[in-house]
């Protein structure tokens, strides 16, 4: 069992920052979400449907992850499917969706590469090309699977400008999973923290602190705040309480 009697309400523009070691659910929140994995218990509700029954009104963002450079697919391509990989029937007309699309990448700065193949591209010129396809079915609930993994800070300021540009002109609700927090520290709502021994929700004030994620993960943990950073630090000297065998990392999400 990941998690047990966790009651979340994401509302409409707001964005919950999902924290946590590996291993922790993170993922299996998000595939929850998607329809692409059952609860054991309980249930949920995505947008008041069951969640593959609203997955045409959800946007996935997931991690970035290399491509053969002989991937021919071009960025194009990959945006389209977000337009209508989902519809039965006639898709849109031939112009309008071109239209749509070339809006898409210029939003997101995708425009020089358009035509390009996705496995020539960089991870930070992929990414965006991933972030115009989730924008593109104009989703209600955006979903990021670690979509700051392996990018440099420019990068990561470029998705995270992207998602919270988007979440405040449409009010679009988002569930950013992530390992770090600073990136997105600025525009977080809420946290949701998985650790070991349970799980905190609320503003990260409250949850990112030396007390709470002490008590998270079973053994003494420090939280240091300087210059608008987080940093989280272990300490491996000090034995496990509750049993618990496993160690958090020396520098948790910071």
């Amino acid at each position: 069992m990941l998690w047990k009697g966790l009651d979340l309400e994401v509302r409409p523009g707001e964005l919950l920052a999902v924290l946590g070691p590996n291993g922790s659910g993170k993922t299996s929140l998000l595939r929850v979400l998607l329809g692409r994995r059952q609860l054991s218990e309980g249930r949920v509700t995505v947008l008041g449907r069951r969640p593959a029954r609203a997955g045409r009104h959800i946007g996935y963002i997931p991690q970035h992850t290399s491509l053969p450079g002989h991937t021919m697919l071009r960025s194009r391509d990959l945006v389209r499917l977000g337009l209508d990989g989902h519809r039965w029937g006639f898709p849109l007309g031939r112009r309008e969706n071109r239209r749509r699309v070339d809006d898409l990448l210029a939003a997101t700065g995708a425009t020089p590469y358009a035509d390009m193949p996705l496995g020539s591209l960089s991870g930070g010129e992929r990414q965006r090309v991933r972030i115009a396809q989730a924008f593109a079915a104009e989703p209600r609930l955006l979903l990021c699977d670690e979509p700051l993994l392996s990018l440099d800070l420019h990068h990561q300021r470029m998705v995270t400008t992207l998602v919270d540009r988007r979440r405040r002109a449409h009010d679009t609700a988002v569930v950013f999973v992530t390992h770090e927090i600073n990136p997105v520290l600025d525009i977080v709502d809420r946290v949701l923290y998985l650790a070991p021994f349970g799980f905190r929700i609320g503003p990260p004030d409250e949850v990112l602190t030396g007390s709470a994620l002490s008590e998270l993960y079973g053994t003494r943990i420090d939280v240091v705040r300087a210059r608008g950073r987080i940093v989280v630090v272990g300490a491996p000297d000090e034995a496990p309480a509750h049993g618990h065998t496993g160690q958090p990392p020396r520098s948790a999400p910071s």
